[in-house]
């Protein structure tokens, strides 16, 4: 029996960053509009391999298709990678903390070993 379940947004986002070849295709496109053949001239893949890619970033919401005259440019849609920035935000805050108590702890051996050194 096959279960199927709808991927939520975030987990959609998720698998698209997966690939190298997406997160490149996605930093070009934050420097504007490209056209297929634009972003697939830095990859050593066929035209297709490269659509399958966009494919995944329009599914995931990562990526939009305009329509001018003959050219069909994609654009970067970033509100998606906003909501990957806020789930790591959390993960943020973590580290933080267990940063600000290692200083902490840092400081306290820190000055154990100074008053240890100037006890003999």
């Amino acid at each position: 029996m096959v279960i199927y379940m709808q991927t939520d947004r975030l987990s959609a986002t998720f698998a698209a960053l997966a690939d190298p070849t997406r997160r490149a295709i996605l930093s070009r496109l934050a420097t504007g509009p490209a056209t297929v053949k634009d972003l697939s001239a830095p990859f050593a893949m066929s035209g297709p391999a490269v659509s399958k890619h966009l494919r995944v970033l329009e599914r995931a919401g990562l990526i939009a298709r305009g329509r001018e005259a003959q050219w069909r440019p994609r654009t970067l849609e970033a509100a998606p990678l906003k909501e990957v920035a806020e789930f790591a935000e959390n993960y943020r805050r973590f580290w933080d903390a267990s940063y600000a108590r290692l200083d902490q702890y840092l400081q306290t051996l820190k000055e154990k070993e100074k008053n240890h050194g100037h006890g003999k």
